[in-house]
């Protein structure tokens, strides 16, 4: 089986509505291309005791825990504290991040607020960021991220490379004008033979209206992949429709 991870979305904003998340399709794509199974992902708001319990108990859980949120200037950036609480290590500037920042943003802009983003969990390992400066960090088995979209995947990218990870993700997959309620049988069927593997059914509908359903098969076993997508392929043919390979054109 392939490494585990959980990713934990911290912020008022996203369980208030008021933000969209946009990083979790990058970061699954980004984990199943290392070979990382993206296993769970939680949206937390920015409390101390919630955000340190649940570090805590899901680095236990999971072999990558990555975070994003709660790591800027202001007074709800509350993530590196409470991941050191959770770690049991004390927050302490970190000299070569400090020097970096100041440097970035000059003397007289780096004020007391700006200066928090350099204090990192003692230990930790600074995450490189391209965009803004102010890194991330990495301490045990947890990576933590901004989440703002272009700098989380300027974090994201320089952490990756880092992460102990397996074969990739394999997926296969055909479409046809079907409707699920035809084809779940037999689907089902497929995926009882094929157990370890993730078999989806998703319907879409084209421009001009015909309706259909897409079925993906992945895993993380490349032959068993091909064998399910082979099934499925036949499964569309016996239902007397044209299996068209890949997902259908938007």
């Amino acid at each position: 089986m392939p490494p585990t991870a959980c990713l934990l979305i911290i912020g008022n904003e996203i369980l208030s509505g008021r933000t969209q998340d946009a990083n979790i399709r990058f970061i699954a794509t980004g984990l199943a291309q290392a070979g990382i199974a993206l296993e769970e992902v939680r949206v937390i708001p920015d409390k101390a005791k919630r955000i340190v319990e649940t570090v805590a108990t899901c680095r236990t859980q999971f072999d990558h825990v990555l975070t994003t949120g709660g790591i800027g200037p202001t007074h709800d950036d509350i993530t590196a504290g409470c991941v050191a609480e959770a770690i049991g290590v004390p927050l302490e500037c970190h000299a070569e991040s400090y020097k970096a920042l100041e440097d970035h943003l000059g003397k007289e802009k780096f004020n007391k607020a700006r200066q928090r983003m350099a204090w990192l969990p003692r230990g930790a390992e600074p995450i490189r960021n391209t965009v803004s400066i102010a890194p991330g960090f990495s301490i045990a088995n947890v990576h933590v991220m901004a989440g703002v979209p272009s700098i989380m995947q300027s974090m994201f990218t320089a952490l990756l490379p880092t992460l102990k990870g397996g074969t990739p993700l394999s997926s296969v997959a055909w479409h046809a004008d079907l409707r699920e309620g035809t084809l779940a049988e037999g689907l089902e069927a497929i995926q009882n033979d094929f157990s370890e593997l993730d078999l989806g059914s998703y319907p879409f509908e084209r421009a001009d209206g015909r309706k259909g359903v897409s079925l993906v098969a992945k895993g993380y076993d490349a032959q068993q992949v091909e064998a399910a997508g082979e099934r499925i392929r036949l499964l569309i043919e016996v239902l007397g429709e044209t299996p068209l390979p890949g997902e259908p054109a938007a």
